[in-house]
């Protein structure tokens, strides 16, 4: 490729340190599409005979066909998959392939390519998410009147809905889905035609290439469209907050699986046993979930650092670009697929989870909102009365309701009998009925309106 100003070939560092092949071939699709683009538009605007452009076109579809069936014979002289797409192509129809890089560089090419790649990365994230949603829904209506110890701290702090928890990791899946969403609005624009980094010469029709690729129109300066990983970068960032959550989703299995615990048993299909210890049902894919957040939050930063610096338009540093998003891609891929695998599966302990609901006087908040309620005390003097009553509560080692009236007015004299009616977990539950409360009816009325969103995807 370099004949023409390089006297010498590259040395054998230079030829591995300068291929990209070895991962940019995952673009071969993306490549194959945006030059079939290409030559169609050259054609149209009688830059490239239609008998030439026919011939590139079928020479194409050819070597999409040979990649489908065998794959890619990589070679590092080739450097990249734009080069090996040209040289075969060459093979095939002789020098007339030539003329398929009229009016374009790599530089816009691999750009183009690139932003092909994430949109449909982008795509798929967004149908697996949806389907790890609907687990949660599912789980959640089925355990909307289920309760469980909420915690703040890690430390029981108010009964809550085991329905209600799962709704907000469904929350917070919506959000990663929204992000994803916004950034593919955002990176939907042809960079094709750019050229080099000055635009072309040629009387191309950018809108054309645009539409045919399924871009809503063309970037609008040439120097930004070819030095732009923005897109890139976006994806890196919205799927490491999407691992964040699936992490944590994660790391309450592996706690709530352990022994402590008890509050689930996960499936054979996502666990492990241990080579020494025959009883050990070890949590496996929940922890390599929880691990594969801190990879992709690397990839995020890597491609971070590499553009950090890097003054218009294109530099080599810009290959290294599609590795991190590549392992990003693949391991947010599996950490979804596991996650949705475990929240469908996952068999949950509800004699257990209100057991321990039922410890750590998780109930004097209601009892604190009651006495403001009923016996019309200020919040601050309310909240110093409940304190003492959980510290006479401890004092005997019982529960609130394990009180008697007596042992309650002997603290507040205003403290009656009616007091009883709250200071049940289900009770407490029950009361939280403010829009977006655990009260189960709550519950039931985010999971229809979520039911009714996931619909409409359909």
């Amino acid at each position: 490729m370099w004949g023409g100003r390089f006297a010498d070939g590259p040395s054998s560092i230079m030829r591995e340190i300068n291929a990209s092949i070895p991962f940019d071939k995952k673009l071969w699709r993306h490549d194959i599409r945006a030059s079939l683009a290409h030559v169609a538009m050259l054609a149209e605007q009688g830059i490239v005979e239609a008998e030439d452009a026919t011939q590139i076109i079928n020479g194409l579809n050819q070597i999409a066909q040979e990649y489908e069936a065998d794959g890619i014979a990589e070679n590092l002289d080739l450097e990249d998959i734009h080069m090996h797409v040209e040289a075969r192509l060459s093979e095939i129809i002789g020098p007339v392939a030539g003329r398929l890089h009229t009016a374009r560089s790599r530089n816009d090419q691999v750009a183009t390519d690139f932003r092909l790649w994430v949109r449909e990365a982008m795509d798929m994230v967004d149908d697996a998410l949806g389907s790890l949603q609907k687990a949660l829904v599912d789980r959640a209506e089925e355990h909307a009147d289920t309760i469980m110890p909420g915690f703040t701290h890690l430390q029981s702090a108010q009964p809550v809905s085991l329905g209600h928890h799962m709704m907000a990791y469904y929350e917070m899946i919506s959000r990663d889905r929204s992000r994803f969403s916004d950034a593919r609005k955002r990176m939907n624009e042809s960079p094709l035609g750019a050229a080099a980094l000055a635009g072309t010469g040629f009387p191309i029709n950018r809108e054309n290439t645009a539409s045919l690729l399924g871009f809503d129109e063309p970037t609008r300066n040439s120097l930004d469209s070819v030095s732009d990983r923005d897109f890139a970068l976006d994806y890196l960032m919205a799927a490491t907050q999407c691992s964040l959550h699936l992490s944590r989703l994660a790391e309450e299995f592996v706690i709530w699986a352990s022994q402590p615990f008890g509050f689930v048993k996960l499936p054979d299909s996502f666990s492990t046993g241990s080579s020494i210890m025959p009883q050990k049902r070890n949590p496996d894919a929940a922890e390599l979930v929880r691990g594969h957040c801190g990879r992709i939050a690397g990839a995020m930063n890597a491609l971070v650092i590499t553009m950090k610096g890097l003054p218009l338009a294109y530099s080599k540093d810009m290959q290294d670009d599609k590795p991190p998003v590549f392992e990003a891609h693949d391991l947010l891929g599996l950490s979804i697929a596991a996650m949705t695998g475990m929240v469908a599966e996952v068999e949950f302990s509800g004699s257990r989870m209100r057991a321990l609901a039922e410890t750590g006087f998780s109930t004097a908040t209601d009892f604190a909102d009651w006495l403001v309620r009923e016996a019309k005390l200020p919040f601050r003097e309310a909240h110093h009365v409940t304190g003492a009553v959980v510290s006479l509560a401890e004092e005997h080692g019982c529960g609130l309701a394990d009180l008697t009236l007596e042992q309650f007015q002997a603290i507040d004299g205003r403290i009656h009998a009616d007091v009883f009616n709250v200071l049940s977990v289900d009770a407490s539950v029950a009361s939280r009925s403010s829009y977006g409360g655990t009260a189960p009816d709550q519950v039931r009325a985010q999971v229809a309106r979520a039911r009714t969103a996931l619909g409409r995807e359909k």
